[in-house]
């Protein structure tokens, strides 16, 4: 199921009607605002620039990076792998990721990722093909499979924002762990609105990531 104006409506009437804990939050907020978009290389390519960087140190760097090859936009996976790491590098960006977006330059190239056939996968098989990709780990393609392609299954359960929600909420003694976020979602009846209700814990803490 994909995110759309009648989904994100039945999602808030099912979560609402399953979960008292969740019904007050989904009362003040609203409808979950998670679409999707087909910025998928973009969106990957921009994740990884931005790791563990604030909001504003990442348009920085990724602004850095753009102009390296002459343009406002992110260059293609075949323009990448003309710099090697020391160009990326000069342009801001860590050894680290250098070597992480010209391996997902390097994965789309070779035709490892090819984004046009990821309608026919499931989650599963999309978060095993996206972390093959040196530096792009389960919370990236989770993040992925929500904001860019407004799927409403994914439990993004390694999420700290997440787990932090949800022991606030659920009054938990403890920090949850995967397997908490898991059994909360299966006891209050999330299925098949996962992406939804996670959203809504989001915004329970004033957050929402994006991809």
């Amino acid at each position: 199921m994909i995110a759309s104006d009648e989904s994100v409506r039945r999602a808030a009437d099912h979560l609402a009607a399953r979960d008292a804990i969740l019904a007050p939050v989904i009362a003040t907020y609203g409808l979950c605002t998670i679409r999707p978009h087909q910025s998928y290389y973009q969106a990957l390519v921009s994740s990884i620039v931005s790791q563990q960087l604030s909001v504003k140190a990442a348009a920085a760097i990724k602004a850095r990076f753009c102009a390296l090859f002459g343009s406002n936009d992110l260059p293609s996976p075949e323009e990448i792998i003309t710099k090697d790491i020391d160009a990326l590098r000069a342009a801001g960006l860590s050894r680290g990721k250098a070597v992480y977006v010209r391996d997902l330059a390097q994965h789309i190239i070779d035709g490892k990722i090819t984004f046009d056939s990821l309608d026919s996968l499931t989650n599963e098989q999309i978060v095993t093909e996206f972390t093959a990709v040196k530096g792009v780990g389960e919370w990236t393609v989770h993040m992925f499979l929500m904001f860019c392609m407004g799927r409403m299954d994914v439990l993004p359960y390694g999420d700290l924002g997440i787990k932090n929600g949800i022991k606030a909420l659920y009054n938990l003694g403890h920090q949850p762990t995967a397997q908490d976020v898991i059994a909360i979602a299966d006891t209050h009846h999330w299925h098949p609105y996962e992406s939804a209700a996670a959203w809504y814990i989001w915004r329970s803490l004033d957050n929402e990531p994006t991809i």
